[in-house]
């Protein structure tokens, strides 16, 4: 049965970390995704909880009835300028020693290197996998990728590529609905290469930014070296959620009980409460209704 999972981003600057179990559980979540929330894990820091903290955030979870899927860190893992990359590398590291406090086997990210220097950033991308791969490997722990837009690799498939390179079953794959239009909106040719290294989908809308002739959004002066992408609910954008989530079912994703969705909408904050019972009610109709191979 796949487990469906909050991203309680909304929630992060009016709340503290210890709440957000329960926040997720009153939404009517059984599951949650931990993002880069200020008092526990910030974008591009060294974590900040200590193992009094971590083990706050486990009971939180167990007493609330909710379980901690995953952690989303987000670390300059594939920067191409080596002091960056590797203070990356030791804040990842603990990162997945918090996991494995947590009991959480699971770990979300992205590449996090830069389109200008793509080669630089793949070089160090595959440098800091030498060293985080023993560790994820030694506390059962598995590292998913998202490609994400403003990445040294932004084609989904390309992005496989680069994953399959590693030659380890202890990396996989993070389908973002969001980002469909950076990778190539090629979910139905993508995730049956992709195949069982599908590591977690997100499911959140956005916009096909190359309609109306490239003028879907303006940025002034044109030409700007900007991504644009947004993270709405479902129905909010152009993304095919039918053809998603057929192509899931034919691969036989949803029928994997470590399969993850994880809701993450995060550009309607002013409505999170509303709009992250939507997204559960809509998953699972999206899930009920897909095609099985």
């Amino acid at each position: 049965m796949v487990r469906i999972a909050y991203d309680p981003t909304p929630y992060h600057f009016n709340h503290g970390i210890l709440e957000l179990p329960d926040i997720t559980a009153r939404l009517g979540y059984e599951h949650v995704q931990i993002t880069p929330h200020p008092e526990f894990g910030p974008f591009h820091r060294m974590p900040k909880a200590d193992d009094e903290l971590v083990a706050g955030l486990k009971k939180r979870a167990a007493d609330a009835g909710v379980e901690i899927v995953a952690l989303q860190p987000v670390q300059r893992i594939s920067w191409p300028e080596e002091p960056q990359r590797e203070v990356a590398v030791r804040n990842f590291s603990r990162v997945i020693e918090i996991a494995a406090q947590l009991g959480v086997d699971t770990i979300n990210t992205e590449f996090s290197g830069r389109p200008e220097r793509s080669e630089d950033s793949e070089a160090g991308f595959y440098r800091s996998m030498e060293v985080l791969i023993p560790l994820a490997e030694k506390e059962g722990v598995r590292i998913n990728i998202d490609p994400h837009p403003d990445d040294f690799v932004e084609d989904g498939l390309e992005a496989w590529r680069v994953i399959r390179g590693l030659n380890s079953k202890s990396v996989g794959f993070v389908y973002v609905g969001s980002h469909s239009f950076h990778m190539g909106d090629q979910a139905a040719t993508l995730l049956p290469e992709v195949g069982d290294r599908l590591g977690a989908v997100f499911a959140a809308d956005t916009y096909n930014h190359h309609r109306s002739n490239g003028l879907r959004y303006i940025t002034n002066p044109p030409g700007n070296s900007v991504r644009v992408h947004q993270h709405q609910k479902i129905g909010d954008g152009d993304v095919n959620w039918g053809e998603l989530f057929d192509t899931l079912g034919k691969i036989g994703y949803l029928d994997r009980e470590d399969a993850v969705i994880v809701s993450n909408v995060f550009g309607e904050n002013e409505n999170a409460e509303d709009v992250a019972r939507y997204q559960l009610a809509k998953i699972r109709e999206l899930v009920a209704g897909a095609a099985r191979a």
